[in-house]
C-alpha cells in the first residue's frame, strides 16, 4: 500500500577546473589585447657628426632662441612670452624661413616640468597648424588624412628644426 519513495540523488556537475579555465582565459585575452598607450613628444638625438662633416653656420637672425627661467617664464629672444605667442612666433618664423630657421630651447633646471611641456605644446602646435594648412591647400584634406607620402612630403616642406641645451645651475649652457 504505502509505496516507498526512491530518493535520487541529483548529479552535481563538476567545477573544480572553471577557476582555471577562467584564469587562462583571461591571461589569453590580456596578452593578446593591444593596450592604448600615449606617445610622447617625438624626439631624436642627432647622429654624432662624420670627421669630414663641417659644421653649418646658421644666420643670427634665423635663430629663435626659447628659454625657461628658473621662475617658470618663457622668453623668446629675451621678451617674455606666454605659450600662444610663443606659437604665433614660430609660425612667422616657420613661415617665412622654412628650411634655414632652427628654435633653440634651453631650461633652467628650476624651471617646472608643466612650463616646459607648456612651451614644447606651443612650439609643435605650431609646427602642426603650419602643416595643416599646407595639407589643406596641396592635399585638399586634413594633414591627419595624409598617407604616408604625403606626409614625408609635408614634413619636408615644414621640418622641425629644434635644438634642445641643457642650462647648467645659474650660467649658460
Amino acid at each position: 500500500m504505502f509505496r516507498k519513495r526512491d530518493h535520487r540523488q541529483i548529479p552535481e556537475l563538476n567545477t573544480t577546473s572553471t577557476a582555471d579555465i577562467s584564469f587562462m582565459l583571461l591571461i589569453f585575452f590580456l596578452v593578446t589585447s593591444s593596450m592604448d598607450t600615449e606617445k610622447g613628444l617625438l624626439r631624436q638625438m642627432a647622429p654624432p657628426p662624420l670627421e669630414q662633416e663641417q659644421p653649418m653656420d646658421i644666420q643670427k637672425d634665423l635663430v629663435m632662441r626659447v628659454t625657461i627661467d628658473a621662475d617658470n617664464q618663457i622668453h623668446c629672444d629675451d621678451a617674455i612670452v606666454t605659450p600662444q605667442q610663443l606659437s604665433e612666433r614660430v609660425v612667422s618664423l616657420a613661415s617665412v624661413n622654412r628650411e634655414q630657421h632652427v628654435i633653440s630651447i634651453e631650461a633652467d633646471p628650476a624651471s617646472t616640468y608643466e612650463t616646459y611641456f607648456r612651451m614644447q605644446d606651443a612650439i609643435v602646435g605650431a609646427y602642426h597648424a603650419l602643416r595643416q594648412q599646407y595639407a589643406l591647400k596641396h592635399y585638399g584634406h586634413d594633414y591627419a588624412h595624409c598617407n604616408s607620402e604625403e606626409r614625408a612630403a609635408v614634413n619636408e616642406y615644414y621640418p622641425q628644426r629644434i635644438s634642445e641645451s641643457l642650462v647648467e645651475e645659474g650660467g649658460r649652457p
